[in-house]
């Protein structure tokens, strides 16, 4: 039982690190560019999801028939959790350590169902007790960033693949009219320092 609860443990700590990694390849290789004939995640992220959402004002929600496009559609997460649990099954077959898959499918479900209720909340803010918490205000930052720079910041719940696959932006690179509320960080570039007038 020990080893099984033990198994479990390590499943959910690398479940949340590669779902990081899967969140990430997702998002830059299927939502932001077609792959052959299979256009449906493309379609309707970059071309559907950024066009109503910028980094402006249009960050929130707008015209409400325009909420059906945050969220994913209700069958993507069955799949999408089953595709990034699926390395740790075969792993659980090969060694025999059942809770691995377990706890990775856990983690998988957990960062699954974090995606879809962060991201809603982002474009659609109410002041929610999570979005008072100062990791969703990072967090919500860091998506701010990806609605202006498309080709970085692809994490939305844990940026540990933006960080070691160098996609990672903490600011912008120029001024730009960004979204404002009191859940989102100002990511502005930072001022550079007046230069030091001699007294003479």
């Amino acid at each position: 039982m020990m080893t099984f609860v033990f198994w479990t443990a390590v499943g959910i700590c690398l479940g949340c690190a590669f779902a990081s990694f899967f969140e990430w390849t997702l998002h830059r290789f299927l939502m932001h560019r077609p792959l052959w004939r299979f256009r449906y995640p493309y379609e309707r992220h970059a071309l559907i999801h950024h066009r109503i959402f910028k980094a402006d004002h249009t960050y929130h929600l707008v015209n409400e028939q325009d909420k059906k496009t945050i969220p994913m559609a209700w069958w993507n997460g069955p799949v999408l959790i089953t595709l990034s649990a699926s390395p740790f099954l075969v792993i659980a077959i090969l060694s025999r350590k059942w809770g691995l898959v377990c706890g990775a499918a856990l983690a998988c479900m957990i960062y699954y169902a974090a995606y879809e209720y962060i991201h809603w909340c982002m474009h659609l803010p109410k002041k929610r007790y999570v979005e008072r918490s100062g990791i969703f205000f990072r967090l919500n930052g860091h998506h701010l960033l990806h609605h202006r720079y498309m080709n970085r910041n692809f994490n939305v719940v844990c940026p540990l693949a933006d960080l070691f696959l160098g996609t990672l932006l903490l600011r912008s690179k120029v001024c730009f009219k960004q979204a404002t509320c009191s859940a989102l960080p100002n990511v502005q570039p930072k001022t550079q320092p007046r230069p030091a007038v001699a007294v003479i």
